[in-house]
């Protein structure tokens, strides 16, 4: 868990606007801290299953907070995994994904078929 100066740190680097507490720019950063904290104690506290449930909670919420950032706001959620070092996949868009034509065209496939019997 963080204490308050830790959170009111990360709040002041990381908010967008001037009275921001909650952007998820923000939530980002806190949940990055925390499951940092919580891998730490688990790394001494192995057995702490508890902990373990709650680590994957917030790397849960997260990944969809990351997701979201990145769906709305691309140049953003560069700049933040930059920041807090985050290694994560995007997700292919539309444009990006190409239609490959198949290596057979269906007519000549069937015409071999033919051939064969």
């Amino acid at each position: 868990m963080l204490d308050k100066k830790k959170k009111q740190l990360l709040i002041q680097k990381y908010k967008t606007h001037a009275n921001d507490t909650g952007s998820p720019e923000i939530q980002i950063a806190i949940l990055t801290a925390e499951i940092k904290e919580l891998t730490e104690h688990l790394k001494l506290h192995k057995k702490d299953y508890s902990s373990r449930r709650g680590l994957l909670r917030k790397v849960s919420l997260r990944r969809k907070l990351l997701r979201y950032l990145e769906k709305e706001n691309e140049k953003s959620f560069d700049e933040l995994t930059k920041k807090l070092k985050i290694k994560i996949s995007k997700r292919p868009t539309e444009e990006s994904v190409l239609v490959e034509e198949p290596l057979v065209n269906p007519e000549e496939a069937t015409e071999e078929v033919k051939e064969e019997e």
